[in-house]
């Protein structure tokens, strides 16, 4: 193992998701996601609706691309929606519309409370950077390049691949392993070759499926179990944790590292 970064001495680069891991934002999404789905859930059904929970959130939504988070959970409540258009208005009834609706409630709640990084993880990045590992953000998200600028942090990350890139080139999400694979292939390095970094059970996934070299879960809302049990080689509470990082300079200049307790 590679002495201070925990890592397997064979791992050349590092794949990090951004909700949960690099960012705060998961508990923005979780948020988000809930008042689209009570509220189109209460329309449909009335004051007996069953509301949207953490656990929906973690089986259904977590680390999905966003159309498939509006399938995958309606699809479980018996909901079928036509898929419409991207650009379907946020009122629209289609697998498009509810998430275009939730993606507006995101984007009001980051304008409102600003984003917030993981300190630890920041710190990890710059340690595996100073040592010469190479490094990309992999995330479901559309917005993935906004919330790395709104942190400063768009530079520590030779390759994004997010939703927008996903899209251009027609890569299927996660829990697929697609995107990662794209990642390490854009770094030059071959998937035994890199660790991931996820918080999410469908990361997980995606990082068993693709054989890559280490899968680190990060555990955010107390599902070290489900972690492990989805593919991680190890899971840690912060990635400060992972590596000897004691009293190392914040990179992003910011203070605390609060833990939260969880894309598109």
């Amino acid at each position: 193992m590679t002495t201070t970064l925990g890592l397997p001495d064979t791992i050349r680069a590092c794949l990090f998701d951004l909700d949960g891991v690099v960012t705060r934002t998961a508990v923005v999404h979780a948020a988000a996601w809930k008042e689209t789905f009570d509220a189109f859930l209460r329309a449909r059904d009335g004051d007996g609706f069953r509301p949207f929970t953490p656990a929906d959130y973690d089986e259904y939504v977590d680390g999905r691309p966003r159309a498939d988070g509006v399938r995958s959970f309606l699809a479980s409540r018996g909901v079928d929606l036509p898929e419409g258009t991207p650009d379907d208005p946020p009122d629209a009834r289609t697998v498009h519309g509810v998430g275009n609706r939730k993606n507006e409630l995101l984007l009001e709640k980051i304008r409102t409370d600003g984003v917030q990084p993981y300190e630890g993880t920041l710190r990890y990045i710059a340690a595996a950077r100073a040592r010469g590992l190479r490094t990309a953000i992999v995330s479901s998200s559309a917005n993935t390049r906004d919330v790395l600028r709104s942190i400063d942090a768009e530079d520590l990350f030779e390759v994004r691949i997010d939703g927008v890139v996903a899209a251009e080139r027609g890569l299927p999400g996660k829990p697929r392993p697609d995107t990662f694979l794209a990642a390490a292939r854009d770094l030059g390095v071959e998937p035994s070759q890199a660790a991931v970094f996820e918080d999410a059970l469908a990361g997980m996934d995606a990082g068993r499926s693709g054989h890559f070299g280490y899968v680190v879960g990060v555990d955010r809302v107390g599902q070290t179990d489900a972690l492990y049990a989805h593919g991680a080689d190890v899971v840690v509470k912060d990635l400060a944790d992972l590596a000897d990082l004691t009293g190392q300079a914040d990179p992003a200049g910011s203070a605390g590292d609060e833990r939260e307790g969880d894309h598109a």
